[in-house]
């Protein structure tokens, strides 16, 4: 089980909870940011580690106002090494077809097979997201419409709509031009997109003290 030791930045009335998947993307520029919540791989993971440290904050009266969601992601279409922000975000493991139901599609529930996230950053490129629990590579990519793929981001986005919370997806392309050939295909740009995070993540605590981004 992944450590709940983690910390609200607070930003003039805003209290922000910045979460991640391991530790092995939190780099020494993100260190110098905040202390987030690692909340594991895969979509299970996810929405049990975000449910459970918001329902802990709840009760202690200390729901942040905002979370954000920084990692890694994988993606033969964008540029390696650079930042984006998710503008909506799919579920590419749900397939009910055979019943009927359209691709993407989580039976009966009243909720598109894309979810849009906000607020939206105007000083970071934008790209759709495909969360799923299979690491993509190769000709995986030629199944998924968004421009990028994670593992968590579906399940937090959920979370989030469920505790009435705005959530912000940042993801650094890892992956994704060439085959995965091991750990190190994965790890090799982390602490660049590291650095690139850290700098959006300065960028975005400021407009908020400025009253520039609207929660």
């Amino acid at each position: 089980m992944f450590s709940m030791k983690y910390q609200l930045n607070k930003i003039k009335n805003h209290n922000i909870l910045y979460v991640m998947a391991v530790d092995a993307e939190y780099g020494e520029h993100l260190k110098k940011c905040f202390k987030p919540l690692f909340i594991g791989v895969g979509p299970v993971e996810a929405a049990m580690s975000l449910t459970r440290a918001l329902c802990e904050l709840e009760s202690k009266n200390s729901k942040p106002n905002l979370i954000v969601s920084l990692g890694s992601a994988g993606s033969r279409a964008l540029n390696q090494t650079e930042v984006y922000q998710a503008s909506s975000v799919s579920y590419r493991d749900m397939d009910a077809s055979l019943l009927g139901f359209a691709k993407g599609l989580t039976p009966y529930l009243d909720l598109p097979a894309n979810l849009d996230l906000h607020p939206q950053l105007s000083n970071v490129a934008s790209a759709t997201l495909s969360t799923g629990a299979k690491i993509i590579s190769g000709t995986d990519y030629d199944d998924i419409e968004a421009d990028m793929v994670d593992m968590e981001t579906f399940a937090l986005k959920r979370v989030c709509q469920t505790f009435d919370l705005p959530l912000i997806a940042l993801r650094g392309i890892s992956d994704g031009d060439e085959e995965l050939e091991g750990h190190h295909s994965w790890t090799q740009y982390l602490h660049i997109i590291d650095e690139k995070l850290a700098a959006i993540v300065t960028q975005l605590e400021d407009r908020i003290a400025r009253g520039k981004l609207k929660l």
